[in-house]
């Protein structure tokens, strides 16, 4: 299985400086956030290995929200290196996400 991680607003720049990095922001109170949650977990075991997997409270963790200019929630970010490459607006399924993913990888 592999692991989500957990980063907030003290650890988001070091968790996202290397290598290819998908960020979850997403609300604890957010429908479409709890449904996305599955989805990841699916796509981060197929991937592991290739991409690391991140969620980020918006609610508790509002500089990196910021940041990012994240006006919606499930925004799912990729950072390659430090810099954003893509952004999803929206639930996916997992085929969609990893078509997403496939895109830098």
């Amino acid at each position: 299985m592999a692991d989500i991680i957990h980063i907030d607003d003290n650890t988001f720049d070091e968790k996202t400086k290397q290598g290819v990095v998908l960020v979850d922001f997403y609300a604890d109170w957010c429908g479409p956030c709890r449904m996305l949650t599955p989805v990841l977990e699916e796509v981060a075991n197929e991937m592991q290995g290739k991409v690391t997997f991140a969620k980020v409270d918006i609610d508790k963790n509002q500089k990196s929200a910021g940041a990012c200019q994240v006006t919606s929630v499930p925004t799912v970010v990729l950072f390659k290196d430090g810099k954003e490459v893509n952004r999803l607006v929206g639930l996916r399924d997992a085929d969609g996400l990893k078509q997403f993913i496939s895109s830098v990888v």
